[in-house]
């Protein structure tokens, strides 16, 4: 039997207590005059031995008058066994402590409201149960006092109690972590302080409402992680879900370390689910800072493998898509090189605007997987409109990031297509390639719809790789004009 249970039916009686007005030699779980009429006492009876508190209730003389099952099952002695004793004295209590323990209970007659005491109770195997009792008078017809009753519990169920109360008190006050009970409809039903804070709403305000309100991505995996505790209980680690936080100043990303638990009814025979108690706490910096530095050692990595690889290539030229091949993992879906027309700039701006033309001589290929081509269109510069980001690249000598933007599937093939890159890309980044002080032409790398925009980050690595691929082809003479000689720089 629960504490909560126990103590919580304690609490529920009144100051009349039961038994109201039965007299003094009534028998286990009788009382006169109960509604029914002959069915008063047997009414009584099954009342007094369904509670989940003990109790026994004592004439005005001190006599026991009832005494119920758990006062059975915590010390032990039967309803026939206690019923008709005069006091504890010998049988409940040590005979030292009796003459204390009756004054205190018959105290209560003449006392108002209910007393709480505790007392060391002695089992019928002699064991000892300490033991906090709550008595209150009796009152016969005429108003007086005519016995008193005495519901009690162990103190160890009762400090359980109070203990498991302070603790929700506590979660729901001044917790450094979000908790949250949701209904079983998936709705909050209470909200600490925090997770108010974390949902970006007040504490009443998220009450009732569905978590479809309160946030984007990463809904449809909390409801389902719900759905399952509610069906499975709770699962045996702590889960990492990434949410989307709508906030009057907009969306912020957010992932939540949670955890979660199955509540049900301490009061049911069967377990009934009222919900589930869902504790997160906020590990967004945690995890983008993991995220980066593992981004950073397969960057690193890769770079360090692409190096080994190109040195082992015999023509520079081939060095270069090698340093491409290896970017493009994890990075992007096609990348392509494009080099100045005429040979070298040494200073971009010197050509002036529309001035520039790119020649085309590595890609990869945009069907079946496989290494890089190198020799594109044959020395034919491409068909770049003024302004693309290409050649913004070579005016600037530094990185240019581009995108189709939140337009349709026909929309963003147009863009692409129209830029001279493959169907499928929406997003764009040009790294500028230089050695020697000369710009010797673009490095571009391109993401389908499936990835995200480039971030700064990125533009750091691409222009990293942009380095090796320009001492490649620098070294390796494929900035020459078609026909021989090397122009030199311009």
């Amino acid at each position: 039997m629960s504490a909560s249970r126990r103590s919580g039916a304690t609490d529920e009686l009144g100051p009349d207590g039961p038994g109201s007005g039965s007299g003094a030699g009534a028998e286990s779980g009788a009382g006169p005059g109960g509604p029914g009429g002959t069915h008063g006492p047997d009414l009584l009876a099954a009342l007094l031995d369904g509670m989940d508190a003990a109790l026994c209730a004592f004439d005005q003389d001190g006599v026991v008058t009832h005494w119920n099952r758990e006062a059975e099952r915590i010390l032990g002695w039967t309803a026939a066994e206690a019923v008709g004793r005069h006091g504890f004295a010998g049988w409940a209590v040590r005979a030292a402590d009796a003459e204390e323990v009756e004054s205190r209970l018959l105290a209560a007659m003449h006392a108002p409201g209910r007393q709480v005491h505790e007392f060391a109770l002695l089992t019928k195997d002699g064991g000892r149960v300490l033991v906090r009792t709550q008595s209150a008078a009796v009152r016969g017809p005429d108003g007086k006092p005519a016995g008193v009753y005495c519901a009690f519990s162990e103190v160890h169920a009762q400090i359980d109690l109070e203990r498991s109360i302070a603790l929700s008190e506590a979660l729901f006050e001044d917790a450094s972590w979000g908790v949250v009970l949701v209904d079983v409809d998936l709705r909050p039903a209470v909200v600490n302080a925090h997770a108010a804070r974390a949902l970006g709403s007040g504490r009443t305000t998220l009450l009732g409402r569905p978590l479809g309100e309160l946030l984007g991505t990463g809904v449809e995996e909390l409801e389902s992680a719900f759905t399952h505790v509610l069906a499975e209980g709770a699962p045996p680690a702590p889960a990492e879900i990434w949410v989307t936080v709508r906030t009057p100043e907009g969306e912020r990303r957010r992932c939540w370390r949670s955890g979660f638990l199955r509540l049900a009814s301490p009061l049911a025979e069967e377990p009934v689910p009222l919900g589930v108690g869902w504790l997160f706490q906020d590990v967004t910096e945690t995890k983008q800072g993991e995220q980066e530095a593992a981004l950073l050692r397969f960057r690193t990595n890769q770079l360090h493998r692409a190096a080994r690889a190109a040195a082992e290539c015999e023509d520079p030229a081939e060095a270069a898509t090698v340093h491409l091949d290896f970017a493009l993992a994890g990075f992007a879906d096609h990348a392509l090189i494009d080099r100045v027309a005429g040979g070298p700039l040494a200073d971009a701006t010197a050509a002036g605007p529309g001035a520039i033309r790119l020649v085309r001589i590595a890609e990869t290929p945009t069907g079946t997987p496989g290494p890089s081509r190198f020799g594109g269109q044959a020395g034919l510069p491409a068909r770049y409109a003024p302004g693309h980001p290409a050649l913004q690249c070579v005016e600037r000598s530094g990185s240019v990031r581009a995108g189709a933007g939140a337009v349709s599937a026909d929309q963003a093939r147009t863009w692409a297509l129209t830029r001279q890159w493959p169907a499928d890309s929406v997003h764009a980044l040009c790294a500028v390639l230089r050695s020697r002080g000369r710009t010797l032409g673009v490095v571009t790398f391109l993401r389908g719809p499936g990835r995200t925009q480039f971030e700064r980050t990125d533009s750091t690595y691409a222009e990293d790789v942009a380095v090796r691929i320009a001492t490649s082809l620098d070294l390796s003479g494929a900035i020459r004009e078609p026909g021989g000689g090397d122009s030199g720089p311009r």
